[in-house]
């Protein structure tokens, strides 16, 4: 298996080099995109469920606005925007622009390099297409000074070799765009996190009940 692998790379030419590169940078912001991404979305977790969210059903705003301050998830950045204008009482607006604010300074923490996957498999792509074209160039000049007996087999050889090249282009595409596929779904879910995190302190602030605690 790694001997054809191997064959196969060095029958694509010299446009086989870039696309491993670019197949390789769009595999390293995949993985470091993952692991980012599981690690805000497990703090945020931990943050919001078992220090913020409890607080705020108690009507303990002081003492939330403590634990998501001493927090360094996403989402404790946001509601901290949120519980200080509760704290400074604003009104309700305010408090939903506030966390709107901050929603969208976080956001673009999340999407950081995701965007490049898509790119970056474009690239590769077109890098495919580029080494075939020149390679077709190159296997119809050679055939235009070969001897007419051998020109059919030599056609034939050389076109399979530069197709080798938009192979493996379609081959680095296709998986980059996928892990895109997949990160961005993640950073979406994150994003519902947070606005459904948002809409339980709106709801619990508009609730008839308790002042807020001194």
């Amino acid at each position: 298996m790694l001997e054809t692998v191997a064959r196969f790379f060095q029958e694509g030419g010299a446009f086989m080099y870039p696309i491993a590169i670019v197949l390789a940078l769009g595999l390293a912001i995949t993985l470091e995109r993952f692991i980012y991404l599981s690690g805000v979305r497990r703090r945020n977790r931990l943050a919001f469920e078992k220090g913020i969210l409890p607080l705020l059903r108690k009507r303990d705003y002081r003492r939330a606005m403590k634990a998501a301050s001493a927090s360094d998830s996403a989402i404790s950045d946001i509601m901290s925007a949120g519980i200080g204008r509760l704290l400074n009482n604003h009104r309700r607006e305010d408090i939903e622009y506030a966390m709107e604010e901050g929603l969208m300074e976080v956001l673009p923490r999340l999407e950081k390099r995701t965007q490049y996957l898509a790119t970056l498999a474009n690239v590769a792509t077109l890098l495919g297409l580029l080494g075939t074209i020149i390679g077709l160039i190159a296997a119809f000049t050679a055939v235009a000074a070969a001897d007419p007996s051998q020109k059919a087999s030599l056609l034939s050889e050389s076109i399979s070799v530069a197709m080798n090249t938009t192979a493996f282009g379609l081959m680095s595409a296709i998986p980059l765009l996928m892990f895109h596929a997949v990160l961005q779904t993640r950073t979406n879910e994150i994003v519902d996190t947070f606005e459904m995190a948002g809409v339980k302190l709106l709801n619990i602030i508009s609730e008839k009940s308790e002042p807020v605690a001194a």
